[in-house]
């Protein structure tokens, strides 16, 4: 598979801690503009990408929308004027059905879509991103392959191309299980640092890697992802047995 995108200009609309590490691995080979209408000094002082409007971002030859998934209806609307025959728009939520619908309804037929889910966040990646997981569902256009090899082999990623339902069953377990998991434990801070286990170490490096992870992130898996309840009751369900066969006195 070839790894050429025919891809030069990459624009990023949302640049918070999730766009800034778009841009920091994807500016060694794209040209990059970023938009956000609230961009602080310290996005100011990134200089891996330009600055742009919505417009300059719209005209790009790929789309990243790096924004909330309770936003994107809204940020697509404001895209979709500026969005050019053949550009690809890619999304980068934790959830992969409601926002694939919402593209495909509101975004114009003449635009390739991907949806695309980093498994991964800025915590994660802080030792580099090789080797990390990413999943990818075709949905208009066929650079769905292209965009994979690019990854696979120029970044390093390892890829999954799975259909969105597919996506959401997984991570409605591998995400909202560990999201809810690391809400408890850091309200039950402070913890014990001095005499733990190997496993409970393991624990609380994975609380912290997802502990400064936006509100909105964590909204969006339990209450956009529609397999989350399900499962997010099921646990909650099996810790209160385990409570009660604890209580039990025999």
């Amino acid at each position: 598979m070839s790894l050429k995108l025919d891809v030069k200009l990459i624009g990023i609309l949302g640049f918070g801690a999730f766009g800034r590490l778009v841009a920091t691995h994807l500016h060694p080979h794209f040209s990059l503009i970023a938009y956000d209408p609230e961009l602080s000094a310290e996005d100011r002082g990134l200089d891996c990408v330009q600055r742009g409007n919505i417009a300059d971002v719209g005209r790009c030859d790929l789309v990243i929308l790096a924004v909330p998934v309770a936003n994107l209806a809204a940020a697509i609307k404001e895209l979709r004027p500026h969005l050019r025959p053949g550009g690809i728009v890619v999304d980068v939520g934790s959830v992969k059905m409601r926002p694939i619908e919402v593209m495909k309804a509101e975004l114009p037929s003449f635009v390739e879509i991907v949806g695309t889910h980093p498994l991964f966040g800025p915590g994660s990646a802080r030792d580099g991103i090789a080797g990390l997981k990413i999943a990818l569902c075709p949905v208009r256009g066929r650079s769905v392959l292209r965009i994979g090899a690019f990854l696979r082999y120029v970044l390093g990623l390892t890829v999954h191309i799975v259909s969105p339902e597919e996506h959401d069953r997984e991570a409605a377990i591998v995400q909202g299980i560990t999201h809810l998991v690391a809400k408890v434990l850091i309200r039950m801070e402070p913890l014990p640092r001095r005499l733990t286990t190997a496993s409970f170490d393991h624990l609380i490096q994975a609380t912290e890697m997802v502990r400064h992870d936006a509100p909105s992130v964590f909204l969006a898996i339990e209450r956009e992802n529609p397999y989350a309840a399900g499962i997010r009751e099921r646990f909650f369900s099996l810790a209160e047995a385990t409570r009660a066969m604890l209580d039990q006195h025999d």
